[in-house]
């Protein structure tokens, strides 16, 4: 038990690896509060799915825009400046939801700029923020300090449903308590940040930001082993994860509850999620991780199929539960494998593609959302589902050479 507690919590016995993951907790936790907290307004709104569809397609268009922008300026500019920049906006933009909501003043139209406005500073704080990581640690602890920030993500997704569920059950809170309670959580955030030090920039030959754009794209095109690990990872995200779309309305519509209960369904997920990066941090540098990552994928591709069958609530939320396991286990050894392969002056670059598939799911909550309210809930979350499996085996058989790379100590053949 103590050599299983040491190598997963590795990289924590850095004091500097510390404090970031304790931000990265709080960032998280505030995050996946406004999830749950923005779908239940928008939908309170107007009582259907195109409606939440939209203010995640607002967040997905600015991460889609600006997404590689994000990348290269982690791979160019202070991390740690970044990071402090958009934590900065990102309490404003929730400051200003709360005091609109609280004076009644909230419409579709403002819910969706303030969610493209945390969508653009999240932009450039994500791969910041997993570079960063990186430049806190080194050495041969990388795949463990990109485990352990899924751990971050994972716990967060457990707090924040449950805080956004709680905010929203007391009446005097409501969604204006909410917001102004992820404000708060983010300003602990910004204190943690003010906390590291600074960490030089990579040393290497600069050209124009697009220029290094081109040149992060071009480095992932021509490396086999990356080009499978951002393709799958970029296509699964984006067909499978805008399930979150459609659960407020498979509540409503499906199962006879209110759509406030989707916090017990994404807790559900969470919880199952942190539980699986947990189980792989301690992997996440061995040869396994390549075949436990595929197993992942497909699992999450079942973990939907099985959610579109659920005949209750209390069988989708251990559904929610299974698919919880098999998206965080994909989710961790993605990131894992990749912060071994890439080289660090590109992985700024490198770590925007996947968020960038972030952006992809979000683009396709809306027409996903439109879909679920001409054909139901249930055919929507069938549909992800059976493409997500079908493009997993399909990268399982594909052929790709291991990368050449010294640095590189995981495998990543993709043919079974």
């Amino acid at each position: 038990m103590a050599r299983w507690f040491s190598t997963t919590f590795a990289a924590l016995r850095i004091r500097n690896f510390r404090l970031l993951w304790v931000g990265s907790l709080f960032a998280f936790a505030a995050f996946f509060m406004s999830t749950v907290v923005q779908s239940v307004v928008a939908f309170d709104l107007t009582g259907n799915n195109s409606s939440v569809g939209v203010v995640v397609f607002a967040q997905g268009v600015a991460q889609t825009l600006l997404g590689p922008l994000g990348g290269a300026m982690a791979d160019r500019a202070s991390r740690r400046k970044v990071i402090l920049s958009c934590q900065v906006l990102i309490t404003a933009a929730f400051t200003f939801l709360a005091v609109l909501i609280g004076l009644d003043r909230i419409t579709i139209l403002l819910l969706a700029v303030g969610s493209f406005a945390i969508g653009s500073a999240f932009s450039f704080l994500g791969p910041s923020r997993q570079a960063f990581a990186i430049d806190l640690v080194g050495g041969q602890q990388r795949g463990n300090a990109m485990a352990l920030n899924q751990v971050a993500f994972n716990s967060g997704r457990i707090l924040g449903p449950l805080l956004g569920g709680l905010f929203l059950a007391i009446t005097f809170l409501g969604a204006t308590g909410a917001y102004a309670g992820m404000a708060v959580i983010y300003v602990l955030a910004v204190t943690t940040t003010l906390l590291l030090p600074e960490v030089p920039a990579a040393s290497v030959q600069r050209r124009s930001i697009f220029g290094d754009i081109a040149g992060g794209v071009q480095y992932v095109a021509r490396d086999p082993a990356l080009r499978v690990l951002v393709l799958s990872f970029f296509i699964v995200m984006m067909i499978g994860f805008p399930y979150v779309t459609v659960l407020p309305g498979m509540l409503e519509n499906e199962l006879g509850r209110s759509s406030k209960d989707v916090s017990i369904l994404y807790g559900a997920t969470a919880l199952g999620g942190l539980v699986a990066s947990l189980a792989v941090a301690a992997m996440a540098d061995s040869p396994r991780a390549n075949t436990v990552y595929r197993a992942a994928g497909f699992g999450f591709g079942v973990s939907l199929l099985l959610a579109a069958v659920s005949p209750n609530f209390a069988v989708l939320i251990m559904v929610m539960l299974l698919l919880g396991i098999t998206s965080g286990a994909f989710q961790t050894l993605n990131g894992a494998i990749i912060a071994h392969v890439a080289e660090p002056a590109f992985l700024g670059r490198v770590m925007s593609l996947t968020f960038m598939a972030f952006a992809g799911f979000q683009l396709v909550a809306l027409p996903l959302g439109v879909f679920a309210d001409a054909a139901g809930e249930r055919p929507a979350l069938g549909v992800m589902g059976a493409i997500v499996c079908i493009a997993i085996v399909v990268f399982a058989l594909l052929p790709a050479p291991a990368p050449e790379r010294a640095t590189a100590t995981i495998t990543l053949e993709a043919d079974p």
